[in-house]
Formats: C-alpha cells, sequence, structure tokens
C-alpha cells in the first residue's frame, strides 16, 4: 500500500511540473472519479451526493462532494493545498545574449534554493495565450529534452567560495544558459511556439516556470522528487477526496496557485474564489436564507495541508528541543504563538479525532522562539472566511529546494487522517 501510493506521488508530481499541469492532472482523476466541471460563468444547481469541481485561471482548483444536509446544517469539511513551489519565472522579454551565449531571462519565484537549481538538466513548462476564431486559447506546454543548466562558476575563479561562501546575485547569476548562439538551436520560445502549435508572433502572453528534467524516484523509504512542497498535500487531499464517503457535510478540496508569493491574486488564498464557491453552494443546494452562508462557516472546519519541516540530521539545533517531526513518522500539526499557523485547541482537537478514527497518530512542529516561522494558507483562509482551521503537513527534508525529500511511510498516513476528517460530523467548539 505505502509503495504503490508513493508510485502513484511520483507519476502525480512529475505530470505536474507548473501549477497548470497539476491542476490538469487533478481534474483528470477527478474525472475519473465521476467529478464533473462546473463553469462559474453558468447558474448551478446541486443535489446531495453531487460530485463537482471547478477550475479559476488554469491554477487553481476546488473540487467537492454535496453532503446529506445542507451546508448551512452541516457545514463545510474542507481541505487546503497549494499547487505552486518556488522557482524561476519567464520573463516576458527573455531573450538575452551575454558572451556569444544565448541564455533564458528568468526571474525567482518564492523563497527558492536557489544553489539547488545550479548544474541541474532544466526545462520549461507553463502555458501560452494563442488566438484563435473562438478567441484567445490557454495551452500547456512543456520542453522535452534538458535545454538548460545554470552551470556554477569553477573553483579556480571563485577562490573566496571556501571563506566567504555562495552569494547569488538572481539579476547575474541565475540566468540559465541555453547555448552558444552559433550551435543551431532554436530559441526556447521558439520551440514553446511550436509545442504550442502556433508561429511565435501568436502568443499574445505565457507563464512559463523553470522544472527540474529529472523524473521522481523512490529509493528504500525515501521519495526523491521536485514540488513535493505542495504537491504532496494536493495529492493526499485529491486520493482523501475521492476516496472518502459521503457524509452529512459537503466535503471540499481547495488548491489555490500563488501561495508562495503571498496568495495574493483572484485565485490564491488572499482572494475571493474560496468564498464565491462556498456562498454558491449554499445558494445552488436551494437555501435562500441571507444567514445560511455565515451559519455555514460557523459549522465547518478547514484542514490546511502544506508540508512539515522534518528534523534535519546536520540541522538538528535548528529545531525547537521538544518538537522535531521525523519522516516515517506520520502526519504534523503545525502550531504558532503569533498565528503564522491557524491551530488552536478546538481545531486540534478535531483533527485528532479524525487521526484516532484513521489509526494514525500525527506528530507536532513549532518553531525555535529566536528564529521566525512559515506560513500557510491556512491563516488567510481562516481570516477571510471564519472558518474554524488548524495547519498540518507531511514531514519532508529539503524544502524550497529544486530536489525535496519525503518518505514512503508517511504518504498513507496523510491521505487517511485527511479522509477521516471528510468524513467526520465535528463542528467547532467553544
Amino acid at each position: 500500500m505505502a509503495e504503490s501510493l508513493a508510485e502513484d506521488l511520483c507519476a502525480f508530481v512529475d505530470a505536474g511540473p507548473s501549477p497548470f499541469h497539476a491542476v490538469a492532472e487533478m481534474a483528470r482523476r477527478l474525472e475519473g472519479a465521476g467529478f464533473q466541471a462546473l463553469d462559474e460563468r453558468r447558474p448551478w444547481r446541486l443535489s446531495p451526493g453531487d460530485r463537482r469541481y471547478v477550475i479559476r485561471d488554469g491554477g487553481s482548483v476546488i473540487a467537492f462532494r454535496m453532503g446529506r444536509e445542507s451546508p448551512a446544517d452541516a457545514g463545510y469539511r474542507l481541505v487546503g493545498a497549494h499547487t505552486d513551489s518556488p522557482t524561476m519565472r519567464v520573463r516576458p522579454s527573455s531573450d538575452v545574449r551575454r558572451e556569444h551565449y544565448r541564455l533564458l531571462g528568468v526571474e525567482p519565484y518564492g523563497g527558492l534554493l536557489a544553489h539547488t537549481w545550479l548544474d541541474r538538466d532544466l526545462t520549461v513548462a507553463g502555458r501560452v495565450a494563442v488566438p484563435t476564431a473562438h478567441g484567445v486559447e490557454m495551452r500547456l506546454v512543456h520542453l522535452p529534452g534538458a535545454p538548460l543548466r545554470i552551470p556554477s562558476l569553477a573553483i579556480h575563479l571563485f577562490r573566496e567560495l571556501r571563506e566567504d561562501g555562495l552569494k547569488l546575485d538572481p539579476q547575474r547569476h541565475l540566468l540559465p544558459v541555453h547555448g552558444p548562439e552559433d550551435d543551431g538551436q532554436r530559441p526556447v520560445l521558439q520551440q514553446v511556439a511550436e509545442q504550442a502549435g502556433c508561429p511565435l508572433p501568436d502568443i499574445l502572453g505565457h507563464d512559463l516556470v523553470l522544472t527540474d528534467t529529472q523524473p521522481s524516484a523512490v529509493a528504500g523509504t525515501s521519495i526523491r522528487a521536485p514540488r513535493l512542497d505542495n504537491l504532496a498535500s494536493c495529492h493526499a487531499g485529491l486520493g482523501a477526496l475521492m476516496d472518502a464517503a459521503p457524509a452529512a457535510a459537503t466535503q471540499v478540496l481547495v488548491a489555490n496557485d500563488h501561495e508562495e508569493v503571498g496568495s495574493g491574486s483572484a485565485e490564491g488564498a488572499r482572494g475571493p474564489f474560496l468564498e464565491d464557491v462556498l456562498r454558491r453552494l449554499v445558494a445552488a443546494a436551494g437555501d435562500d436564507d441571507p444567514q445560511a452562508p455565515a451559519r455555514a462557516f460557523a459549522g465547518s472546519m478547514l484542514v490546511s495541508a502544506d508540508c512539515a519541516h522534518a528534523v534535519h540530521p546536520n540541522y538538528a539545533d535548528r529545531h525547537e528541543t521538544s518538537h522535531r517531526p521525523r519522516l516515517g513518522s506520520g502526519p504534523v500539526i503545525k502550531a504558532n504563538a503569533n498565528q503564522a499557523y491557524a491551530t488552536d485547541a478546538a481545531t486540534t482537537a478535531g483533527f485528532l479525532t479524525a487521526c484516532r478514527q484513521a489509526g494514525v497518530s500525527p506528530q507536532y512542529f513549532v518553531s525555535r522562539a529566536d528564529l521566525p516561522c512559515g506560513s500557510t494558507i491556512g491563516p488567510l483562509a481562516a481570516t477571510r472566511l471564519g472558518i474554524a482551521t488548524i495547519d498540518v503537513g507531511a514531514p519532508i527534508l529539503s524544502m524550497h529546494s529544486c530536489r525535496e525529500q519525503a518518505d514512503t511511510r508517511d504518504v498513507a498516513p496523510t491521505v487517511a487522517a485527511l479522509q477521516a476528517h471528510f468524513q467526520t460530523a465535528a463542528a467547532r467548539m467553544g
């Protein structure tokens, strides 16, 4: 079971080199499980048990199964994740020439560990906007092979590295090299246009990111893969929703884009996407009471699923002494006194109830008091909607690296805990 789920996670990650590919893969799997697409521009009419999903701007998706009871009466059981990962985005004018080399103009996206992108075989993936007879069409692209690489500077020319350490200027040092100007290769955007099936001048816009070309792999109990933060949570939430038994409450999975850069977009967690959908579900279920959405939110709970920091064997001092999650020991409850995580006593109790029903024993993480804490979509969604929220996640190493590490033994327990949450009727306490 653990091995098959881990291999499926690897296949899911490899199918999602960009947020748009990840959402397309989620939609493909949802369709296979009987979920049907909705259009935000059309009226929705929904009945108990209906399975639907809706995509906003290609990179965010919300999938749900309507409950046996009205959301106003039974609330929502939600799992939240995000589809984006730290990387580098291709600039609008990206053809850069230096010293008779062709380079690709990029800029960092999110808090990436920049040095981990050096000397790796890279390509680009994402979407392009193309005019058609029926209007503008968004097309997914993912260049084959490994046309790009960010070469390190040889130690012979960089002796001070030993004393001063590596300091990378993103403007000067992180542009991937495509090759010499005279090697006969077509420019990257020309190759993108060919894969999109249009002339280069027809590309009206693009959202392209760098992506590692090395496939995900399982070695022993280790999963080595790019974008585990946070496609691992998208995978777990998706599996949990598709396998969950119908319940009184409406079960909802939301996977937002742009978490790594603050979630400030129409489809990000700071935006109205989730609220728009939740309010429409109340109305589509036939409840026209003006107080119904507020009642639904008050009886709901969100599990914000985002990968957690496993204790690092070479940097154990960076962890709080009594909170050192280990790979292979189950999902992690994340807490922070200053609300960088939305976890509190009531939501911890709700999630522990689900874990016990699933036979899962969670771990705990808090940051050291003298180190800053990262955050997630959890506090953003809780602030916007007033829904009780907890932050959890599977433990990983090398978070925000070009290639991260998880454990096969954490995949099934994380799915099981989220599935139990979808099926649990616990309401907010206090």
